[in-house]
C-alpha cells in the first residue's frame, strides 16, 4: 500500500442547478427545500440548499477515485452537516489518512467538505478497505 498517514486527497466542483436537480432524481429525494425558490425563501436559509448527501457523493468521489489506491471499499462513513451548500457554491471535497492498521488493510481518513470560503459544510471519517 502506497499510503501513509497524512496523505491528502481532494477535489471541488461547482454544485449548479443541474446537478441538485439530477441528485433530486438520482436520489428520489424531492424536497423542496432544494428545488422551490419560492418555498426556500420562507426558510431559514432564505435560498435555496443542496441535499446534504450531494456533499456526502463528493466525498465518495475523492476516496473511490482520487485516493492514489483507487481500489477501497468503504467500510463506515460519518458525516457532520456543519453548515448549508447552496447552489452556486464550489465544494471542495478532502480526505486526509489519519490511520493505518497494521494487522489488516483498513485505512481510517479524516473527510471534509469546505466551500470556496474556506468555511466548513461537512466534516467525517471514513473507513476503508484497500483492496489488493
Amino acid at each position: 500500500m502506497n499510503l501513509k498517514v497524512g496523505d491528502t486527497f481532494s477535489k471541488s466542483r461547482e454544485v449548479t442547478d443541474e446537478l441538485v436537480e439530477k441528485f433530486a432524481e438520482v436520489s428520489g429525494d424531492y424536497n423542496p427545500i432544494h428545488l422551490d425558490d419560492e418555498f426556500a425563501k420562507n426558510t431559514r436559509f432564505g435560498k435555496r440548499i443542496a441535499h446534504g448527501m450531494l456533499g456526502g457523493a463528493f466525498i465518495s468521489a475523492v476516496l473511490g477515485y482520487e485516493l492514489s489506491v483507487r481500489k477501497i471499499v468503504y467500510l463506515s462513513q460519518t458525516m457532520k452537516f456543519v453548515a448549508p451548500v447552496f447552489i452556486g457554491d464550489t465544494v471542495t471535497a478532502k480526505a486526509t489518512v489519519a490511520n493505518i492498521r497494521e494487522d489488516k488493510p483498513i485505512v481510517t481518513v479524516e473527510t471534509v467538505c469546505e466551500n470556496q470560503n474556506g468555511e466548513m459544510l461537512i466534516k467525517g471519517e471514513a473507513v476503508l478497505m484497500m483492496l489488493e
